[in-house]
C-alpha cells in the first residue's frame, strides 16, 4: 500500500485519502458504515470542513473510539479571527476530538498572514499553542493565492484541485509544494466527476513525480469506495488503454469548462450555475435521462434569466466567462429536447 508524507508535517497517510464532502448526501448510518469500512480497509486520512453541512458529525460517530489511529484534516471558511474560534470549536464538538491534524483556512480570497486585518493566521497560531490544532494549511484554487502562501512559507500543507486534466500552470504548483517541502493534498481527482474512469485517476497519480501527493477521492457510495480499495490490492497499470484513454478525456475537456467547483453560487437568478455551465459535458459522459427531467429542464430555463451582474465571473477561481458559458450550454441542452 503506498504512503505519501505530507511535506514538514511528517504526517505518514495512506495514498488514498477518503473525501467527505459527499457524505453529507447520505443517511448517518450509512456515512458511518463507509467511514468506519474504509479505516478498517487501511485508509487513514479523512477530510472534511465546517461548510459541509453535517459531515464532521458522521465522521465523529465513526471514528470516536479510533481518533487517535487516523489523521483528521478539516476547514474553515472563517473571514475574522472571532469566527474562526468559532468554527474551530464547533469542529471539534462534532468531530468528538479535542485536536485537529490539519486546520486549513477553506479557498479564502487572500492569503492569511501574521499581523494581518483578519487576525486568521494569528488565531490559528495560539489555538495550536494550545493544541487544538496541530498544523496550519490552507486550501484553494487560485493560482494567485497558492503562490503567495507557497512562497510565504506559513503553510505546511496546500489542497489543490489537481488530476489529469490539469494545466501547466497546476503541475508548477505540485512542484512548487514538493520543493517547499510543504504537504500537497489534491482534490477533485475525478474533476468534479467529468472523469469517469478511477483507474486512471488512480494509476495518474501514483507516478514516481507525484510521490508526494495525497490524493483525497470524493466517496459517497460503498461501491466507489471498493473501487478504490481494489486498487490498494491491485493497482492499475499506466499502460496504452489507460493511457488512451486519458488523452482522449484531455482532448475533450481542454480549454474553458466549469470545474462544478461552486464557489459562483449562490446565483441571484436561482441559476445552478455550477452543473448548468457544464450540462453539455455532462449529457456527454454521463447518463442522459437524469439530466433530461422535467426538473433539469426547469433548472436550465433559468438561465433565461441570467441578470449578467457579473456576480459569478467575479468570484470564478477559474476567471471563466460564465454567462456565456451558461448560454452555450442551455442552446445546446435545447437540441437534446428535440
Amino acid at each position: 500500500m503506498d504512503k505519501v508524507i505530507l511535506g514538514k508535517t511528517g504526517i505518514e497517510v495512506n495514498k488514498n485519502g477518503f473525501g467527505a464532502l459527499p457524505i453529507q448526501r447520505i443517511s448517518k448510518k450509512d456515512a458511518v458504515y463507509l467511514l468506519q469500512k474504509a479505516f478498517y480497509n487501511g485508509i487513514n486520512y479523512f477530510d472534511t470542513a465546517r461548510a459541509y453541512s453535517d459531515s464532521e458529525e458522521k465522521m465523529g460517530a465513526a471514528f470516536e473510539y479510533t481518533r487517535d489511529k487516523i489523521i483528521i484534516s478539516t476547514k474553515t471558511a472563517a473571514q475574522t479571527a472571532e469566527d474562526m474560534w468559532k468554527d474551530l470549536d464547533e469542529s471539534l464538538t462534532k468531530l468528538k476530538t479535542d485536536y485537529i491534524d490539519i486546520y486549513q483556512f477553506h479557498n479564502p480570497s487572500f492569503c492569511p498572514k501574521p499581523g494581518d486585518e483578519s487576525g486568521l493566521y494569528d488565531a490559528a497560531m495560539e489555538a495550536k499553542k494550545q493544541g487544538k490544532i496541530r498544523h496550519i494549511g490552507i486550501t484553494n484554487h487560485r493560482i494567485a493565492v497558492v503562490k503567495e502562501a507557497i512562497e510565504s512559507g506559513l503553510y505546511e500543507t496546500m489542497q489543490f484541485p489537481f488530476s489529469y486534466l490539469a494545466a501547466d500552470a497546476d503541475l508548477e504548483i505540485v512542484e512548487a509544494c514538493r520543493e517547499a517541502d510543504m504537504g500537497f493534498i489534491a482534490m477533485k481527482g475525478l474533476a468534479g466527476g467529468l472523469i469517469h474512469n478511477s483507474a486512471c485517476a488512480y494509476a495518474y497519480m501514483a507516478q514516481p513525480q507525484f510521490a508526494h501527493v495525497a490524493p483525497i477521492w470524493g466517496v459517497q457510495r460503498e461501491s466507489e469506495l471498493d473501487e478504490f480499495l481494489s486498487y490498494q490490492v491491485c493497482p492499475p497499470q499506466l499502460d496504452g488503454e489507460l493511457l488512451a484513454e486519458i488523452e482522449k478525456d484531455k482532448e475533450q475537456l481542454s480549454g474553458d469548462f466549469c470545474r462544478g467547483c461552486g464557489y459562483c453560487m449562490p446565483c441571484p437568478a436561482g441559476i445552478e450555475i455550477n452543473n448548468c455551465a457544464r450540462m453539455s459535458l455532462m449529457l456527454r459522459r454521463a447518463p442522459q435521462e437524469g439530466w433530461l427531467s422535467e426538473e433539469w429542464q426547469e433548472k436550465m430555463k433559468l438561465i433565461k434569466n441570467c441578470l449578467h451582474c457579473g456576480q459569478c465571473m467575479s468570484k470564478c477561481p477559474y476567471g471563466l466567462n460564465t454567462p456565456e458559458l451558461l448560454a452555450k450550454n442551455y442552446e445546446d441542452y435545447k437540441t437534446f429536447l428535440k
